[in-house]
């Protein structure tokens, strides 16, 4: 006889595996996007757009709420500054650097948690800024011996940054206790559109887009539709799994973003960034796996 309670978790792990395997591996088609002459920031906007625009027709109510509700349209700032940073960083830097420096996230967690939702910082939460912030050293440390700040470089900065504003998306979305209307995934890929596209236009550096093309035009529309795919399975996921396992789920991204860019060529792997690494990924263990 089949345990419909072990297909029943199965089907969400899955789902969530998937999520995590998408955000994971979306470097790749990035950077084959950037090849083509189109800026990850351009890159982002569009397909941000098109996700918006898939959203808006699956849920009728999702406009509705997202007007109603002021705290919704500071995630879709923070969402936006959020994918606007980490496709940036992971097309333009060493994927697995910024990737690592993106799962900061518990470091700012435990700061925000105190200060917007007023939790008390407990000795485990004090164990996570140790472990986040001695990571970070070791992630950043110089290969030429001249200084820890020497070892940062901007494109490393903006996977702290994602980080940093994924972080205050997660703490917002948990005020907004919405995941039945649609607006939370509005929001998020709203935001980046109203985000990326300005930044483009404005940034100086930034290239204009190349001509109109079937090629890049395709792939930011298959993009868009795995965006919203991912973003579909995520919350099928979190509404049937214990929050805990959700989050250690999530953390196989980096064995996906890390595993691929090491293999293809798009970061490398010193001792310093290995044992940085682990301490970070310990501390977003011990985040995941709190009570």
């Amino acid at each position: 006889m089949t345990d419909t309670r072990s297909h029943a978790g199965r089907g969400p792990a899955l789902a969530l595996l998937a999520n995590a395997a998408v955000w994971g591996l979306t470097w790749w088609p990035l950077r084959q996007l950037r090849a083509l002459g189109l800026h990850p920031l351009w890159a982002t906007a569009l397909i941000f757009a098109i996700a918006a625009a898939l959203i808006s027709l699956r849920w009728r109510g999702a406009w509705p709420a997202l007007l109603r509700r002021p705290l919704l349209w500071c995630i879709v700032v923070a969402a936006g500054i959020n994918n606007a940073c980490f496709n940036w960083g992971i097309t333009e830097g060493d994927v697995v650097r910024v990737v690592l420096l993106f799962y900061l996230m518990p470091l700012w967690t435990v700061v925000l948690a105190r200060w917007v939702l007023h939790e008390r910082i407990s000795p485990a939460g004090l164990l996570r800024v140790a472990l986040s912030v001695g990571g970070a050293a070791l992630v950043l440390w110089p290969r030429e011996g001249h200084g820890l700040l020497q070892g940062a470089r901007a494109v490393d900065l903006l996977g702290a940054l994602a980080g940093f504003f994924f972080a205050v998306n997660n703490i917002l979305l948990r005020k907004a206790n919405d995941r039945d209307s649609g607006a939370p995934g509005l929001a998020m890929f709203l935001g980046g559109l109203v985000v990326a596209l300005p930044l483009a236009a404005l940034l100086p550096g930034v290239p204009t887009p190349p001509a109109l093309a079937p090629g890049w035009l395709g792939a930011c529309a298959a993009l868009a539709v795995v965006y919203v795919g991912s973003n579909l399975a995520l919350q099928y996921a979190a509404t049937r799994l214990p929050a805990n396992a959700t989050s250690v789920l999530m953390i196989t991204e980096v064995l996906w973003a890390a595993g691929s860019a090491l293999l293809l060529g798009a970061g490398s792997l010193s001792l310093p960034l290995a044992l940085g690494g682990a301490l970070i990924l310990g501390s977003a263990l011990l985040a995941a796996l709190r009570p």
